[in-house]
């Protein structure tokens, strides 16, 4: 983990930092706004279901578990469709998969064809724009990519933003069987962003140099098979960063949502209306928006881009002790200061948890790496906030929530770092060399190769020392000769 790995993409073509690549990543922007913000904006619509089908509120809750469950639970599917496929056509069917589960919610008539329209079915689409759009971020950016994941992680608090308002017309103008019709519509959005995803090719080279090249590799292929690409490449595990990576971002997103989803409730239960308490959620959105780019331009940096594994655990280190302290809150100035504290330190770890997996496994693993971390995800996901709300339950005091959460963001910060320090044995000096000479060891290896025959070739063409030694003589001999003629 504290080593750089080399970005060398899958289809073997620099990252280009830059030109189609901000396109490629205002889409990512989108979908992660979507991934994000779209099962809270669902949850507006929950008063009215428990009226339509007589339920309880535990059972309309299942709607954002299932969706956020199938979000991150199919990350090995969409890893597998990834590298069959390609970026492009699997976020293309993602968004029509998106947009039918709402459209077809909109005519549901049990609570259980909610659970499958839009919990399965659209939860299965959006997962399958979240990942191929992140995949095709890390190809399009090598040494901008933090800013590049900044920018594109804060996708989510914008749309949250702009989804909060919009979702309060749609209840009270459309109801909530206009509601997901028209949100599905908004969802078809997700294929013009797939459309954006087009794949890098290389450039054209000389028709000389071409036919070169394939006779080359022709003779390479009849000597030795050409090995099958793995639909899920499980030699990740192999990787002690990958290891420790996956571990510690389980043990941080046990705690990481759980203040976001009680921060509402800690202040309605300190007495304070419910529109001012709402606005500590718009508080903690903003901070975040501007948060998340900004560390990502610092992660950036020649110096600090080496050692983003520890700036990751600092962050989390900075968040989960900032739950523990938002713990003593007992009016809602002290809220205030929480959620700014703690938008601060959710936004770097957003936008640094994704860089640091870029940068342990490299580009060409990262499709089966994000998958398997989001599998691994998932199930601290289902297991962390209903954790929390039984804790709730059995003592009644936001306390004591606060305090779990924030102690397992920490413990997993002290086992990211320490381990990191411990187990991986890479100096950094060696990653700044790396960073420095453009963060691609296969360049350098080509540069070195095309030297190496450039020299051969100005060795064939050069005459040999004693063949120029024995003209030279001849040359006197002739020339002397003549003399002697002349004479």
């Amino acid at each position: 983990m504290g080593g750089v790995a080399l970005d060398d993409g899958s289809c073997k073509v620099k990252a280009p930092d830059g030109g189609w690549g901000w396109v490629v990543l205002f889409g990512c922007f989108v979908i992660t706004g979507f991934s994000y913000a779209f099962p809270k904006a669902v949850s507006v619509f929950f008063k009215e279901l428990i009226r339509e089908f007589g339920v309880g509120y535990s059972d309309t809750a299942w709607i954002s578990s299932i969706l956020l469950a199938m979000l991150y639970g199919t990350g090995p599917l969409c890893s597998v469709m990834v590298n069959r496929f390609g970026c492009r056509p699997v976020m293309m069917v993602g968004g029509l998969f998106a947009s039918l589960g709402m459209i077809l919610a909109s005519f549901a008539t049990s609570i259980i064809h909610i659970y499958l329209c839009v919990g399965v079915i659209t939860g299965l689409g959006l997962a399958l724009n979240f990942q191929p759009s992140l995949i095709m971020l890390n190809r399009y950016f090598s040494e901008k990519r933090p800013l590049a994941n900044g920018l594109a992680a804060a996708g989510s608090p914008v749309a949250l933003c702009a989804l909060s308002p919009m979702r309060q017309v749609l209840q009270y103008q459309y109801g909530w069987r206009g509601g997901f019709l028209i949100l599905g519509g908004l969802l078809l959005n997700c294929c013009a962003c797939g459309a954006l995803m087009r794949p890098l090719t290389a450039p054209k080279k000389p028709a000389g140099e071409l036919a070169i090249e394939e006779g080359a590799s022709s003779s390479e292929e009849t000597k030795k098979p050409k090995p099958k690409a793995k639909l899920l490449d499980f030699t990740v595990f192999k990787d002690r960063g990958f290891l420790i990576y996956a571990v510690a971002a389980t043990i941080m997103v046990l705690g990481l949502f759980v203040a976001p989803v009680f921060v509402v409730s800690y202040a309605k239960d300190l007495k304070y209306e419910d529109n001012k308490s709402a606005l500590l959620l718009t508080i903690l959105g903003m901070i975040v928006i501007f948060a998340r780019p900004t560390c990502g331009l610092i992660a950036g940096h020649r110096w600090v881009r080496p050692r983003c594994v520890y700036l990751f655990s600092f962050a989390m280190l900075f968040n989960g002790t900032t739950v523990l302290v938002g713990a003593l809150s007992k009016d809602y100035g002290s809220l205030v200061v929480f959620c700014i504290f703690f938008g601060i330190s959710y936004g770097m770890v957003g936008a640094l948890q994704l860089e640091v997996l870029m940068t342990i496994v490299g580009t060409e693993k990262f499709s089966s790496a994000i998958g398997l971390v989001l599998l691994m995800e998932a199930m601290a996901v289902l297991v962390g906030p209903p954790s929390a709300g039984k804790l709730l339950d059995a003592t009644k005091d936001y306390k004591n929530v606060f305090l779990l959460a924030g102690s397992e963001v920490v413990l997993a910060a002290v086992v990211l770092a320490t381990c990191n320090f411990l187990f991986i044995k890479r100096p950094a000096q060696e990653q700044d060399a790396k960073l420095e000479n453009g963060n691609a060891a296969t360049e350098m290896e080509q540069l070195n190769k095309l030297e190496q025959e450039l020299v051969v070739e100005e060795e064939e063409e050069a005459p040999h020392p004693s063949r120029l030694h024995l003209d030279e003589e001849g040359e006197e001999d002739g020339y002397l000769g003549d003399d002697e003629g002349e004479d």
